[in-house]
């Protein structure tokens, strides 16, 4: 049996489409506002290149979200939510692995920041967090919080369904303090209210959720926000992600019809 052998498409192929795809996104009527992405798939690709170390992966990673980003800003996405720690990896992760991938997502934010470009929001819980990453999360909010670029939130130590737990805390502590009463809440509660408590408060919800490695779940990111946002799978592992790809997810965005249950 022959060996098979992978097909390789010279760069200036690559260059010459992409182009195209950012020509056709010129003429585009409809623009996401919001884009949320789940990076996925880094251990994998590290593994695949037969590394033990799982922070080689987690590092392609970061740098690729430093693309990711560039590549929203060209295309004027306002909004950019980047899911990179989850409460779920926080209990289930080793701990060494899951040290050394803070102090990358810690350096991701700072060199984030360092463009000048982005302010950046954290969005998720301290808890559980390294102090180290804690105090850079604070740091780089503070001093991006001028920036005049696209609004990133950076997703660590988040859980969706903590978000919503904590909306409503909020809530019923807000209405405790002012005399209210349990029936009075409860005439006053309504999604709007629960929307503005959530830790992305007065932004619009993601438009278009993108997902790498081809996983195909949510894993408890933006269960509320997300209700009526469209979804692109890509199966390119994390680290491998094309600017092509993120093309063909606007192109793809463009396309669908967005009911709204009409």
């Amino acid at each position: 049996m022959k060996p098979k052998f992978a097909v390789r498409i010279p760069r200036v192929v690559y260059r010459v489409y992409s182009r195209r795809l950012w020509d056709s996104l010129q003429r585009t009527q409809a623009r996401p506002t919001h884009v949320a992405m789940i990076i996925d798939g880094n251990r994998r690709w590290a593994r695949q290149l037969g590394l033990q170390d799982a922070a080689a992966g987690h590092r392609a990673g970061a740098a690729k979200m430093i693309e990711f980003l560039r590549w929203c800003d060209r295309a004027r996405i306002g909004t950019v939510t980047l899911y990179l720690l989850s409460r779920d990896n926080l209990v289930g992760r080793d701990s060494e692995e899951l040290h050394q991938l803070q102090r990358i997502i810690a350096g991701l934010a700072s060199d984030i920041a360092a463009a000048g470009r982005f302010q950046i929001q954290h969005v998720g819980s301290c808890d559980g967090l390294d102090p180290e990453l804690a105090a850079t999360l604070g740091r780089v909010t503070e001093a991006t919080a001028s920036a005049r670029g696209p609004h990133v939130n950076l997703a660590i130590g988040y859980g969706g369904r903590n978000e919503i737990v904590d909306a409503m805390r909020a809530i019923v502590r807000s209405h405790a303090d002012g005399g209210g009463s349990i029936d009075e809440l409860a005439d006053t509660l309504t999604p709007e209210l629960i929307g503005e408590h959530l830790y992305t408060g007065g932004q619009p919800d993601p438009d278009l959720v993108i997902r790498t490695s081809g996983e195909q779940r949510l894993s408890d990111f933006m269960l509320w926000q997300s209700a009526h946002s469209e979804f692109y799978f890509v199966e390119a592992l994390g680290p491998d992600l094309r600017e092509v790809d993120f093309l063909r997810a606007l192109r793809d965005f463009d396309r669908r019809e967005r009911r709204y249950g009409k």
